[in-house]
């Protein structure tokens, strides 16, 4: 009694620690072959598979198999792979299969207890025979279980082969009390195995929402979409690259997986507010552009400019008759075409003005408000200035294409996604998810936006999404309004950042010194922005 007493101890001990395995650990394969070892730990068999059933098929899959008398190890952790056929559950002619034992268990939720099956009649264990025969084993006593968790969905099944007698070594039936063991060990990993797909397939919907909105956005602007794939990608090459760093001010920065996909989520969200910005500001590429680029406008009032002082040198010499000779004529021909250089002249400065990629000088946003001085004659007659007061305040922009109005639409984007984010119950492993995301317009010295932060008023993480954010605008090469920087270009401007106290210093020193940028650049930069980099030359950069 006191033996037994401390067999179903040492059972129960067993499970305990299976119970906790499966509590706290999420790598399902991992999980697997824990089962089955725990399985035979339990019932002293030599040798055990683990069937798991296949999605979208009705059939078993040998997962792991092992047998300590044959040194065998397929599947699993190990790197040799099973290459034996699935179990149908299903017979050709649409009827259950139940000759073979795992397929009987699976399709009945029955356990087989099987004392020598080499006597048993009910089922096929032609495969089993062959197996014996191969390897010079001899089969005897078989457990089958099914797994199935609390819905009785089935998960897969465990079969346990040759109960071991510790006294003799030898093979005997497995027990009424092994299969109560294995009943409850089974159903218990199966609920387990059940709750952790549950959880992935949620985490796997959740991703794939997220990347829903970003498609939604992509829609919207094909330029932003691929931001919001490459920000994200970049932010977590800077912070595998923070978690590597062993000495500095960084060194103690370290991410556990659930840090990593936290901040993983929020890259992938940190512009969703910019699906309520307006398709026309987003795209806006040139200066004038609205549904359109008014510069077409604009060109043909210079052309009725040209028009008009034609007209008048044509009404003048028709006014003077006879009394126009060749000199005067000769005169009036130049004074018309040095006008008309003259209007052209202005126009292909206001085309240039046009290109928001183009900085401008305040002289040249004098030259703008001069040329809007000039007028034309509209359809009724009446006077025009050449320029509206709207294109005037547009081509006067002096960096990029939005004005003040536009920028600050563009800016509430990071406000919309705060509120967007904030209104989500976010679970404890992504509680920081609306910190990192809404802090990428942040700066370092509590001048950005929209809360004014500091930076010791954010997390390393928030300070992380600002560098993936300016770095990846710096070198994108798709956007309507810009071309693509190469390396030591965009370098160079993030080291002016990181000078002017926009963006962590500490950072910027991992970002360069672990050669992130390299590392982004091969994965995402076409090769012709792809340049050779001094480190000597990078503003704000110690070698």
């Amino acid at each position: 009694m006191k033996n037994q007493h401390l067999d179903i101890a040492h059972r129960l001990e067993k499970l305990t620690e299976l119970s906790v395995a499966l509590s706290s650990n999420r790598n399902i394969p991992l999980l697997l072959e824990r089962i089955l070892q725990t399985a035979r730990s339990i019932t002293l068999a030599d040798g055990g598979t683990l069937y798991r059933t296949v999605e979208d098929e009705d059939s078993l899959a040998f997962y792991i198999s092992i047998n300590d008398t044959l040194g065998m190890h397929q599947g699993g952790s190990s790197e040799q792979k099973i290459t034996i056929p699935n179990i149908q559950l299903t017979l050709p002619d649409g009827t259950k299969n139940l000759g073979a034992v795992a397929a009987y268990a699976a399709n009945t939720r029955k356990s087989v207890n099987i004392p020598d099956v080499y006597q048993a009649k009910e089922f096929n264990f032609s495969g089993m025979r062959m197996f014996d025969e191969k390897f010079g084993y001899h089969s005897q006593s078989f457990l089958t279980v099914p797994m199935q968790d609390h819905e009785g969905e089935l998960v897969g099944v465990l079969q346990l082969v040759n109960a071991i007698d510790p006294d003799t070594g030898k093979p005997h039936p497995f027990s009424q009390t092994d299969q109560y063991f294995i009943e409850a060990l089974a159903s218990q990993a199966a609920i387990a195995i059940t709750n952790q797909q549950l959880i992935y397939r949620l985490e796997n919907l959740f991703e794939h929402f997220i990347k829903l909105i970003n498609m939604g956005i992509d829609e919207k602007s094909p330029h932003t979409g691929r931001h919001c794939e490459h920000v994200p990608e970049l932010a977590m090459m800077l912070a595998e690259a923070a978690h590597a760093t062993t000495d500095g001010p960084v060194a103690e920065f370290q991410m556990t997986e659930r840090d990593r996909r936290e901040l993983w989520v929020a890259g992938l969200l940190h512009d969703c507010g910019k699906i309520t910005t307006p398709d026309h500001v987003v795209e806006k590429s040139t200066k004038l552009q609205t549904i359109y680029d008014r510069i077409g406008l604009i060109d043909t009032r210079f052309e009725v400019l040209k028009r008009d002082a034609e007209i008048a040198v044509l009404k003048k010499k028709l006014e003077l008759g006879a009394a126009l000779d060749a000199a005067q004529s000769e005169a009036m021909d130049r004074e018309l075409e040095e006008q008309c250089a003259a209007l052209d002249a202005d126009r292909n400065f206001l085309r240039k003005a046009n290109i928001g990629s183009e900085g401008m000088k305040p002289e040249d946003q004098d030259h703008v408000t001069a040329i809007a001085a000039r007028q034309w004659r509209g359809p009724a007659g009446e006077v025009i200035s050449a320029l509206t007061d709207d294109e005037i305040t547009n081509l006067r922009i002096r960096m990029g294409t939005l004005n003040d109005a536009e920028r600050q639409v563009i800016n509430n984007h990071i406000v919309v996604t705060i509120k967007m984010l904030e209104s989500l119950p976010w679970p404890k492993q992504l509680r920081n998810v609306t910190e990192y995301a809404g802090g990428h317009h942040e700066r370092m010295d509590g001048k950005g936006y929209p809360k004014g932060l500091t930076r010791d008023q954010m997390s390393l993480p928030a300070r992380m999404m600002a560098i993936a954010d300016i770095f990846e605008a710096l070198t994108a090469a798709d956007r309507p309004y810009k071309r693509g920087n190469t390396l030591s270009e965009a370098l160079e401007i993030l080291g002016g950042f990181r000078q002017r106290d926009h963006i962590d210093p500490d950072l910027f020193d991992v970002f360069v010194r672990s050669r992130v940028y390299e590392k982004y650049a091969e994965k995402f930069m076409p090769a012709s922005q792809i340049d050779v980099v001094d480190h000597s030359k990078i503003p704000g950069y110690v070698p």
